[in-house]
């Protein structure tokens, strides 16, 4: 049990550094197509809800454990370690496509109903 957590340790948590900065770079880049406008989030309470999304996005990331460990322990483990990856691209792009129908849909509509126009 050990050496499989310390596996799945090792594998996914330098992972989630790219994780963090795709997202990041998305929401970055998302806010910047809208400034001036975007400023209004630079307050407490809409800095609060993306801090939030941001650790809702880090948990969501935890669910690859939970997949991973069982595979590890199966009969297929050999083959699981050669296509894990194809998790961590599939997860990857959901989460994106997540935050981005966030930004687009429920985020920045606000900016404009905030903004006066």
């Amino acid at each position: 049990m050990r050496d499989i957590l310390t596996d799945a340790i090792r594998y996914w948590e330098p992972r989630r550094v790219a994780y963090n900065l795709i997202l990041a770079a998305l929401v970055v880049g998302q806010f910047a197509s809208v400034w001036p406008r975007s400023r209004v989030l630079f307050q407490l309470e809409p800095l609060l809800s993306l801090f939030f999304l941001a650790m809702m996005a880090n948990v969501c990331y935890s669910a690859a454990y939970l997949a991973d460990i069982p595979m590890q322990y199966s009969a297929y483990r050999a083959r699981w370690l050669d296509w894990r990856g194809g998790l961590w691209v599939i997860g990857t792009l959901f989460a994106s496509a997540i935050a981005f129908y966030w930004l687009v849909d429920e985020i920045l509509p606000t900016l404009t109903n905030a903004s006066g126009r």
